[in-house]
């Protein structure tokens, strides 16, 4: 037997009215509340904060709220990996929670402690976005991310929980079990990384099946191109929406995600003040500039992050009243980070405009990988890509050099050749030639 799909007698489009339709006035009024408060509490409680403050001559009792961000300094990556694992924490350990981190790629992972208002924060926000992409008390949501100490598949989980959803916590992998569980319980709403429905696909095509009860799609954690956004859309008959947070901030969804009119990515003001600024002087950007995000946290107790360098590139696209009806600023969505953009013959790239560029490639698919090599110092660069029969590497050279301004090279590999992985896909890879 075949779980029903629960039937609502109408549908609720916010999760919290009045907050999500506040006007733009109120809300900056609480930021700068929020920020006095926040400036005085990280200095209060945090000695590295507070010798970091002091050093860069911060009083913080004449704070005076947005006008003197750029009196403070940022913070980055680097900061949180300098005082792991708690460095930067403001509560006791006996108020924390739960905690989650990042991968640690670089050696040193960065910790997110959370107290019970930290967690109910978290679900807060994530709860607001389902009810953003249209899920309704009872709709079955299976999580696909990982349940562990990447934040994903917890804040998902903690999000559907608030939002009164049928939580199917499948985790990450086991494809063809994720279908069999999709088509019993009737899974109207998913969670995953946006590189993980290719491999969805692909299973799908193989048992010839559908999920005729899908209707939306969560995803975060990877930039999200239009290109790859339509062609999930198409093959799975669903609403794509990509969702915006990470470690730092709290986790999965707490920075915000777009909306069902598709004109960006709402922020949640009341929660977070945000910067676009010049990646090199730093210097305050007008709406509408492209520039690195800079993110301050108003609310979280255990670690509020003070002008956080995400290293995430994007705008503000509006700050009027969205046709949604929510108040809350929209940004672009995220175009690349400042630390992953390529260098080849001069010309400087991102991985994000190569999946975008090869999606418009009849035929080709959305497994790829870029290699970079380095020979005596100079940098060349291969994609590797999967297409059907008839797709040839000069084909795909030629259509980059269109898109990026040089002939990388390009080798077609059948379907099926690259390797498949269930979390974050691995895009880039580094190789040094002697």
């Amino acid at each position: 037997m075949r779980y029903e799909l629960h039937k609502m007698p109408h549908q609720e489009i916010f999760f919290n009215q009045e907050i999500e339709t506040t006007s733009q006035d109120e809300l900056i009024s609480r930021q700068n509340e929020k920020l006095k408060e926040k400036v005085r509490y990280v200095f209060e409680n945090n000695a590295y904060m507070r010798d970091l403050y002091t050093k860069a001559g911060v009083d913080v009792n004449d704070f005076r709220g947005i006008e003197d961000m750029d009196k403070l300094p940022v913070i980055a990556k680097a900061n949180f990996r300098e005082t792991y694992p708690l460095g930067l924490c403001c509560v006791p350990k006996d108020d924390i929670r739960e905690m989650h981190m990042s991968s640690g790629s670089t050696g040193t992972p960065v910790v997110m402690p959370y107290t019970d208002a930290d967690l109910e924060q978290w679900a807060e926000c994530m709860a607001r976005c389902l009810r953003m992409s249209g899920a309704q008390p009872g709709d079955p949501m299976q999580i696909m991310p990982s349940f562990g100490l990447f934040n994903g598949g917890f804040g998902m989980y903690h999000g559907a929980r608030k939002a009164g959803l049928f939580v199917i916590p499948t985790g990450s992998g086991n494809t063809e079990r994720q279908i069999r569980l999709a088509r019993d319980f009737n899974t109207k709403v998913f969670g995953a990384v946006i590189s993980y429905t290719s491999r969805l696909i692909e299973v799908l095509d193989k048992m010839n099946i559908e999920l005729p009860s899908l209707k939306i799609g969560i995803f975060g954690a990877e930039t999200v191109t239009e290109a790859m956004t339509e062609k999930v859309s198409n093959r799975l008959g669903i609403e794509v929406f990509n969702i915006y947070g990470m470690t730092e901030t709290g986790g999965v969804g707490t920075l915000g995600m777009d909306c069902q009119d598709r004109s960006g990515i709402h922020v949640w003001e009341d929660h977070y003040y945000l910067e676009v600024v010049d990646p090199v002087t730093r210097e305050q950007l007008p709406d509408g500039e492209v520039g690195e995000l800079i993110v301050t946290s108003l609310t979280r107790q255990a670690l509020p992050v003070i002008r956080f360098k995400t290293g995430d590139l994007t705008r503000i696209l509006s700050r009027e009243k969205c046709a949604c009806g929510r108040t809350h600023l929209k940004i672009d969505r995220i175009s690349g980070r400042t630390d992953d953009m390529l260098i080849v013959r001069g010309v400087n790239f991102f991985p994000s405009q190569v999946e975008q560029a090869l999606l418009e490639i009849p035929g080709v698919h959305s497994d790829y990988q870029i290699i970079m090599e380095e020979r005596h110092g100079v940098n060349d660069v291969h994609i590797l890509v999967e297409a059907e029969e008839g797709v040839t590497g000069f084909t795909v050279e030629k259509h980059l050099k269109q898109r990026l301004g040089f002939s990388p090279h390009g080798d077609v590999l059948p379907i099926g050749t690259l390797p498949r992985v269930d979390g974050k896909a691995v895009r880039v890879i580094y190789k040094k030639l002697d």
